[in-house]
């Protein structure tokens, strides 16, 4: 056996999906040791990944993992804190690019591309076309609800106008009238938040239970439940907006003569 010398401990730290490896199980665990890479050369580690050669790598005794073999293999990931430290980097490597295609490892003419993290999972697609598809029906379904809301608010609340009447004869206001039929299509939303959230839960319980390798990882955060909250009381206001300035609009004296 080897003896190997512990040089440093991580944090806490389980980023999903696993953005520095997207070629395997990207929803994976996280590895529990890292070794330095002139370690896993000299120890010639096996790769687990995606190798493109395009060149000849017999002449090397290496093969393909050899520092200057016509191969790619290797992803290596940089900190770079400001934007002017990414735009000098960038130029290093454009640099280093033209001299290897000079020299004549490099065939093709320079492409060199910088990405942060989101950039390349986007690049890599760690959210597929079919999710944001969903998302769209799901605010699509979101807005056909919203009107059928409308319709159905100014139904109930115009139905209550001999109510109405009789409050404004009392000497209620107009804009007490719409406060209170707004406050009252708030706590329609907040109770069909609350649903909505059960309703929730129970689709990410059946998620969870699927066989998929990122159904562990589908949960709702505390920001999520805060949002949907919110999202549901705002919709519920602002459809109730319209029902309630039309309830608003009930005359006390037609009311009088029509009872």
């Amino acid at each position: 056996g080897r003896r190997f010398q512990i040089i440093g401990v991580l944090d806490q730290w389980r980023p999903m999906p696993k953005f520095y490896d997207m070629t395997n199980d990207r929803f994976s665990d996280v590895e529990q040791v890292f070794v330095p890479f002139w370690t896993a050369l000299s120890l010639k580690l096996g790769i687990q990944g995606s190798m493109n050669c395009w060149g000849d790598v017999s002449a090397d005794p290496e093969g393909a993992q050899a520092l200057n073999a016509p191969c790619s293999w290797l992803q290596y990931w940089v900190e770079l804190p400001t934007a002017e430290r990414a735009q000098a980097y960038q130029r290093y490597l454009q640099s280093y690019s033209e001299q290897q295609r000079a020299a004549g490892r490099f065939q093709r003419p320079s492409n060199v591309r910088l990405h942060n993290v989101m950039d390349w999972l986007d690049q890599r697609g760690a959210v597929p076309a079919d999710v944001r598809l969903q998302l769209w029906v799901a605010l699509g379904f979101l807005l056909v609800c919203l009107l059928n809301t409308v319709g159905l608010l100014m139904a109930m609340f115009m139905r209550r106008a001999p109510e109405i009447g009789v409050r404004r004869a009392l000497g209620a206001s107009r804009r007490d009238i719409f406060r209170q039929f707004l406050v009252e299509a708030g706590t329609i939303g907040l109770v069909g938040g609350g649903v909505g959230l059960l309703l929730a839960n129970i689709g990410l319980w059946a998620v969870r239970h699927q066989s998929h390798s990122y159904a562990s990882e589908v949960h709702m955060g505390m920001s999520m439940l805060l949002a949907t909250f919110v999202l549901s009381v705002s919709a519920s206001l602002a459809a109730g907006i319209f029902p309630a300035w039309r309830a608003m609009q009930v005359s006390p004296s037609v009311q009088a003569k029509l009872q």
